[in-house]
Order: C-alpha cells, then structure tokens, then sequence
C-alpha cells in the first residue's frame, strides 16, 4: 500500500466513526429486556396508591357487601355454597372498630369431603374458616375459627393480630339437601375482643344439587321476627272481641234490669 492510499484510507476510516458518533448522539439507544431483566416501572396511570388491601379498622359501622362464595371439588363440582356479607367487630380500649370483607379481594380455599368439608375466606390480613360436619341427615357447622391482623391505626402504632374460635357447637343445622337461612343479623362471639357479623346468611355444604341452594331452613331470629306480630295481632284481636264481648253483656244486663222494673 503507498502513502497516499494509506493516508486516504485513514481520512476515510475517521469520517465514518465521526458520522458514526453524531448519529448515536442524536438518536437514544433501545435496548429489549430479557425474561431476566423487566424494566422497571417509573411512573404508571392511574398511579399506584397503595400496594396491599390489609384490613383498615373503621370507627364506624356500615353493612358488608353481600357476595355468593363457592367451594368446588376436584372434578369442578359445587360443594359448598355461602350467600352473605361479612363484618368484623374488634373490641380494643373499650372501643369498637369494624371491618367489611370486600369480595373482590377474597378468595375461597379449603377441601370437600364426604363427611367433612372445610371452607375459608381467605383475605390479605386476615380469613374466616368454617368447619361442615356430615351427621347422618343433619349437617351442621362445628368450628368458625377468625384472624384479622389490620393495619396498624397510627404510625407509630404496633401491628396487632386478632383470633379467635367457635368450636364444638352445631351452628347453621339444617337436613340434608337443604340450605339454611336467616336474613336477621347473625353474631358468633369468636373471643371476647373479635366478633364475625354475618347479614344475611344462606349457607349449605352436601347435597347440592345441580350446585344450587335447596329448600330454606328458616332461623330462628326470622321465625320471631315473622311469628311475634302475628302473634300481638292474635292477641289485640282478642282483648279487642273479649271487650266488645264484655260491652255487649252489660249492656243486656242493664237493659233486662230496666224491664223487672
């Protein structure tokens, strides 16, 4: 090679890498993530406000969303159904605080047996278990077990989880086949610090056909509530005819006493 075309070349070499650099400063380089490397996200629309759906304890009371829970076994089969809304009740420093389980951030767990079947609400922060129990025709539910571990009231405040136990009683009784139900207000004591309110209640584990309710077992706090005017009407009916009865009486007295006369 001569001198010329060595210098030449050099020249030529030297004007591309120029180009070169003038061109990647005016244009930003793109680089694609692999499956180990996900970009991280600076900004996001609508903005992200909060990161978890942990219980927040509100001063105030207010009604549960209601909300149909279902429970499936393996082959996809309904074997638990749960129609109500869910409230927690929390006794701290002489104070009451509730909390309504939202739907949308639950999730049913639990199994199904033929003569046992667990069913639980399960939540960030907390979950609700009941315990089905298959007794010859009676099925009824033995332990309601409860935890809710909110976030804490203030900033500086410990986190505080809350538990506590219904067992061995026979809640929720009802036949086989059938479903049990009570629109009135249903209250378990867990401990003496956490209450369950659950308004209204439908509920039935075994014997679901077609994975819908049977017929309705009607509580007892309903059956008062629909009997007990039924019942004062009957009562001030009669006092109402006895008094009409006792007016007319005495007036036929008093008028054959006027006829001896």
């Amino acid at each position: 090679m001569t001198h010329a075309s060595y210098y030449a070349a050099m020249l030529l070499l030297m004007s591309s890498m120029h180009w070169l650099g003038s061109s990647l400063a005016s244009t930003p380089l793109q680089l694609s993530a692999t499956a180990d490397e996900v970009p991280a996200i600076i900004n996001s629309d609508p903005p992200i406000t909060y990161l978890s759906q942990r219980p927040v304890l509100q001063p105030k009371e207010s009604s549960p969303p209601k909300f149909l829970y279902t429970l499936r076994n393996l082959q996809g089969k309904v074997c638990v159904l749960a129609d109500m809304g869910v409230e927690f009740v929390v006794r701290e420093n002489k104070k009451k605080y509730y909390f309504n389980v939202n739907p949308s951030y639950t999730r049913v767990t639990g199994f199904c047996g033929g003569q046992k079947s667990v069913f639980s609400l399960e939540f960030d922060g907390g979950h609700l278990e009941f315990t089905f129990i298959k007794e010859g025709d009676l099925s009824y539910v033995s332990n309601v077990k409860g935890l809710l571990k909110p976030v804490p009231p203030c900033k500086n405040c410990q986190n505080k989880t809350y538990v506590g136990v219904v067992s061995h009683d026979k809640l929720f009784k009802a036949k086989n086949g059938l479903s049990f139900n009570c629109k009135s207000q249903t209250t378990l004591i867990l401990a003496s610090f956490l209450k369950v309110k659950l308004v209204p209640l439908q509920i039935q584990a075994f014997g679901l056909a077609n994975g819908a309710f049977g017929k309705e077992v009607e509580c007892w706090e309903d059956y008062n509530k629909r009997m007990i005017p039924i019942i004062l009407g009957a009562v001030a009916a009669a006092i109402c005819l006895i008094a009409i009865l006792t007016f007319v009486l005495v007036r036929e007295r008093r008028n054959r006493g006027y006829e001896q006369l």
